[in-house]
């Protein structure tokens, strides 16, 4: 039995900034250490110094601390640039890494030109339904301001700057 997300089950968030499709695309991808906010947002036992996106399909997602030591967040599901990314996010509702693909929500990122020196970034977060009865533990938080919204405000600040 296959079962479709519905539009409750499925987060999206839009952000205009003001840099070109490429910009965009390499800021959230390349640069994103220097936007996340590691301080709250990472999983390892150890503070994280960094997040590394392997820039190919099927590449690691995750977070390097100081002494090297990484821990995983995903997997890049399509490398697309400028245009787009799709993350596989394997943390569940318990904010831990699940290595199987089946419990892995999904993450598309489209960077959509609107001229020489701007860009729309269309996130969409989707696929909560692995989780079951837990779905809303993961959902509601990455929907939340401090989720998505308020990633995508500090990104936006990073690739306009």
């Amino acid at each position: 039995m296959t079962t479709k997300a519905t539009t409750a089950e499925v987060v999206r968030k839009s952000i205009t900034v003001d840099a070109a499709q490429e910009r965009a695309f390499e800021v959230f991808t390349s640069g994103m250490t220097g936007w996340w906010p590691l301080d709250t947002h990472h999983i390892g036992e150890l503070d994280a110094q960094e997040v590394v996106i392997e820039p190919r399909s099927g590449g690691r997602w995750f977070e390097r601390a100081a002494d090297g030591t990484e821990c995983e967040w995903g997997r890049i599901v399509a490398w697309e640039p400028p245009g787009r990314i799709v993350f596989g996010w394997h943390l569940g509702p318990e904010w831990k890494y699940d290595p199987d693909p089946a419990k892995a929500t999904e993450v598309e990122v489209r960077f959509v030109s609107e001229g020489p020196a701007r860009t729309r970034v269309e996130l969409e977060h989707r696929g909560f339904e692995v989780h079951g009865d837990r779905a809303d533990e993961l959902r509601i938080p990455v929907a939340a301001e401090g989720g998505w919204s308020g990633l995508l405000e500090r990104f936006a600040q990073a690739a306009s700057g």
